[in-house]
């Protein structure tokens, strides 16, 4: 048996060792607990709509996150963009090399490293039932939500294309006829302001609106050391967004939900540091100081985005039939400084920090995007043991991704590359639930769609690397399907087995300077999951607990940077994941409300054929030289990149009622992943350290819950680590956020 072969068998027996520790546990809690004494105070019932209906979530067989409520806050509360989601959930990470505007997301390790504009993600994300296909789509900001969920993949039947990963679904608060609303503002360290408010507006008997907005803003707090005449300092930003919608509900039979959304984003780009990790370790160089940079390049980042939605329902009877429709359009611009450090003006410090042996500077930005789509779906409204829903889905998308590069010395452009893309798909889908009897259930579904993309490079450069080509035109077709079962154990219990399959229609990327155009054919997943869902102690405690294992068939990879400069795109034979998540929230006292989640992935690229030329320069590389080779190292058995092997997380909220009727509060929230892969071979430099940021919040609640005052702190250790790198030739990389504090208050009103 080979070594793959022999993993696998290994890893195999373990996860049936694990699948049977849970269940058992699972299965004696209630009997160990049900002796506590009963109490009134509960755990409040979880809905999601990750199969597009309102459920309970122990009755979905999937493993499904939510995050809403005070959580959302807290996590919110110190001007962070959407990646303050990163490990708060079992298997999700999200990391960036664009700041704010461009998140990349991760679930169960299966993402995609690609920084272009026109990258594809196998994880999609959906905004209020719209899908946001671009990746700077994504970085949409989080405000005046009732409910984040992160539904783990594949998702390839409900939701369909480049959702193999999975789904980040984000639902708006509607509009309503209450007269309500609440301002939520804080202000702390380095001039970090965040306001938050919404508003319902009812119009007449049939008409309501609601008006949500969002402001943040941080002043410039990094210094740069290094040049006169360049920025003085560094990574400020100003970002807003807004979002107004109308709801039209004449009769129970008919809905009519509009939304027009806005953002507006300006400040500093991703700011990245040169020779800032110490050469043969992963650690950061001595004396580093995180409010200090040293770049003689240009750093600033713009975004403004447009869309809106209409999503219409009619009640017929025994059907329920729905109309969405979609469009966004984004304009991104963002230039920095890629080495990181700086060769013109000034003194080199006497320091190993902004050290660069040859200048690179550049930006990238979007014309033209517009996406347009649409989804007609029909469900069954009748009671009885039999539903099903099934519908079409159109996708267009249109852009031009320039990329330009700068002469340093003069801050002027040597040069730009367009690529011009168009992408089109459509699918037809249906799934059908049936109850075989009142403690079994079974479900599935049946996707096909239908991918073309259509690519074209211009450029200004005499030089532009032709080789393979400027245009590309790829079609893929696809049928995904699922099917899965639910086992009431008890009328608390609920078990659970799924398999799933979902695809990725194929990415090229267009040539450039350093590489010709690269293609990657489409990539195929298969998953495997069995869970268990509970509500234990008398629904003063919940549990979620699955194990799963998945296989993608030509995973899409991308290779970033190295001694030849690059970014293509390949396919490995095959990668392969397997794991273990859990989900808890308990009460165990009134007072008390503990949350707890966590999760264990392995991942591995398995292609014995896949090799790559070593880090560009100033690392220690760790994997095999290929035989017979000098220069190109076996990346075979590495797991994937960015994907921790483990996540966990905490938050515990304790609160101390006042004889008057109000509450102090005290709230504390941990979010911790271990080291991880930033590319696709193994460096000391490249590994990233594990992590752990953690919350503590101070609150006093009075007048009925009306007001809230808090003070909070964020990355309470101060715990800095390299968070991302580009690998260059000097050891580049860029951080998380130091540790903040500030104060918050809240009215309702």
């Amino acid at each position: 048996m080979n070594r793959i072969a022999t993993q696998r068998a290994v890893a195999r027996p373990a996860l049936r060792e694990a699948a049977l520790a849970v269940s058992l546990a699972v299965l004696a809690w209630p009997a160990l607990a049900q002796d506590a004494p009963k109490d009134k105070s509960q755990l409040d019932t979880v809905t999601i709509t990750a199969e597009r209906r309102v459920e309970n979530i122990k009755d979905v067989p999937n493993a499904v996150s939510q995050i809403s409520g005070e959580k959302l806050d807290v996590l919110n509360s110190s001007g962070q963009d959407i990646r303050f989601l990163s490990g708060r959930v079992p298997s999700l990470n999200i990391e960036s090399s664009f700041g704010r505007a461009f998140p990349r997301f991760y679930i169960r390790g299966y993402g995609n490293t690609d920084f272009r504009l026109n990258a594809s993600q196998p994880v999609s994300l959906v905004y209020d039932d719209v899908v946001q296909e671009n990746p700077i789509l994504k970085g949409f900001p989080a405000f005046d939500l009732a409910a984040i969920e992160v539904v783990a993949g594949p998702q390839g039947t409900l939701y369909g294309r480049n959702t193999p990963a999975g789904v980040v679904k984000f639902d708006s608060v509607k509009p309503s006829q209450r007269q309500e609303g609440y301002v939520n503002f804080s202000y702390g360290t380095y001039g970090t302001m965040n306001l938050e408010g919404a508003a319902n507006v009812p119009l007449t008997g049939e008409w309501s609106a609601r008006i949500s907005a969002q402001v943040q803003h941080r002043d410039d707090w990094v210094k740069n050391q290094a040049v006169t005449g360049k920025p003085g300092k560094l990574e400020g930003y100003d970002d807003r967004a807004i979002r107004i919608q109308a709801l039209y509900e004449p009769h129970k039979d008919f809905s009519a939900l509009f939304n027009v959304h806005g953002r507006d984003l300006s400040g500093s780009a991703r700011l990245f540091r040169s020779s800032i990790i110490k050469t043969g370790t992963h650690d950061l160089v001595d004396g580093f100081d995180p409010e200090k940079a040293y770049t003689d390049g240009v750093n600033e980042q713009t975004l403004h985005a447009t869309g809106g939605s209409a999503r219409l329902r009619w009640g017929l009877g025994a059907i329920n039939l729905y109309s969405i429709t979609g469009y966004e359009s984004v304009r991104p611009f963002s230039r920095g400084d890629v080495d990181g450090g700086y060769i013109y003006g000034g003194t080199k410090p006497f320091t190993q920090e902004g050290q660069a042996t040859f200048p690179g500077e550049s930006s990238s930005s979007m014309d033209g995007h517009r996406q347009i789509t649409q989804e007609f779906r029909v469900e069954s409204a009748a009671a009885g043991p039999l539903r099903w829903q099934g519908g079409v889905y159109f996708f267009d998308e249109r852009y031009t991704a320039r990329s330009t590069d700068y002469t340093t010395a003069t801050g002027l452009a040597a040069g730009y590359v367009d690529t011009h893309q168009k992408n089109t798909a459509w699918a037809t889908f249906g799934s059908v639930n049936y109850a075989v009897t009142q403690d079994f259930q079974l479900r599935g579904g049946l996707r096909f769609t239908k991918d073309k993309k259509d690519v074209d490079v211009t450029s200004s450069y005499a030089g532009l690397n032709t080789s393979t080509g400027v245009s590309a035109k790829t079609s893929d077709s696809k049928w995904n399907w699922d099917v899965s079962g639910s086992y009431a154990l008890t009328k608390n219990t609920n078990l659970y087995a799924r398999v799933a399959t979902g695809f990725r229609a194929s990415s090229v990327q267009g040539a450039s300077l350093f590489a010709g155009q690269s293609q990657a054919s489409p990539e195929n997943v298969t998953s495997y999951e069995i869970g268990v869902k509970s509500d234990l102690w008398d629904r003063r405690a919940r549990l979620s607990a699955s194990v799963f294992d998945y296989t993608v068939k030509d995973l899409q990879l991308t290779a970033v940077g190295g001694q030849n400069n690059a970014n293509r795109l390949l396919n490995a034979k095959k990668a392969t994941g397997n794991g273990v998540e859990l989900n808890l929230e308990l009460l165990p006292v009134d007072q008390l409300l503990i949350t707890l989640g966590g999760s264990l992935n392995n991942t591995k690229i398995r292609d014995t054929s896949l090799s790559l030329p070593a880090c560009g320069g100033g690392c220690t590389m760790l994997d095999p030289l290929v035989a017979g080779s000098t220069t190109n190292y076996s990346i075979n058995g590495n797991s994937l990149p960015n994907a921790p092997k483990w996540v966990g997380n905490l938050t515990a909220r304790y609160s101390i009622p006042t004889p008057a009727g109000n509450e102090f509060y005290i709230y504390t929230d941990w979010a911790y992943r271990s080291k991880v892969n930033f590319f696709l071979y193994e460096a000391k430099e490249f590994t990233g350290k594990s992590l752990t940021e953690g919350g503590l919040r101070v609150g006093y609640v009075w007048n009925n819950g009306k007001y809230e005052a808090a003070t909070f702190v964020r990355n309470i250790t101060n715990q800095i680590r390299v968070t991302g790198a580009i690998d260059f030739n000097n050891n580049t990389g860029f951080i998380n956020d130091p540790r903040t504090y500030g104060v918050q208050f809240k009215a309702l009103f």
